[in-house]
């Protein structure tokens, strides 16, 4: 595994989009940039990314963790694959082994961790999904996080985000799920 450059992102919100005072919420994504070994082939056996997503789960949610004060309360994922490869090259960095290291990093998570991924150029962002760790039908903790790398994924690369959020949205008010 080829890693060009990590980064790590956090957000504290304070208030609502209205300036109305909130419980601060603190919402962290950690992007590796890396190679991607399949750009430009088509391959149909990809599971030589699904080891590497269990890698970087692993050091991605542990850099997290290492900064949230707090307990965390929601995750999800999401890739950003480079224009030589293909979106499937991004799910099987995500979906078979990735999850299991960020539950160990965050103690815990029985929720399916939402997740998303796109081909995108240089620079491109994408809206890495959160939900609540252990409750899908969570309404207050449904939200996003935005994010990107000015300078990624090259053609041949992919960016894999893992987020954390401490809380709910900036004053929820949906309500905890169905009726």
């Amino acid at each position: 595994m080829k890693i060009r450059k990590t980064l790590l992102v956090e957000e504290t919100i304070e208030t609502d989009e209205f300036g109305v005072a909130c419980d601060p919420l603190v919402r962290m994504a950690a992007l590796a940039v890396l190679e991607n070994p399949f750009a430009g082939i088509d391959a149909d056996d990809l599971s030589g990314l699904f080891e590497m997503g269990a890698v970087l789960g692993d050091r991605l949610a542990g850099r997290i963790m290492h900064r949230l004060d707090g307990p965390p309360t929601g995750y999800g994922k999401a890739a950003i694959v480079g224009s030589e490869g293909a979106a499937e090259h991004g799910a099987a960095l995500l979906h078979p082994m990735l999850g299991k290291p960020v539950r160990a990093a965050i103690g815990g998570g029985k929720a399916l961790m939402p997740s998303n991924v796109k081909v995108a150029a240089l620079g491109g962002t994408i809206d890495l999904p959160l939900g609540h760790k252990d409750e899908a039908w969570a309404f207050n903790y449904i939200d996003t996080l935005s994010v990107g790398i000015a300078d990624a994924p090259r053609a041949n690369e992919i960016v894999l985000c893992v987020g954390i959020a401490s809380g709910t949205r900036p004053r929820s008010r949906v309500g905890d799920g169905p009726r």
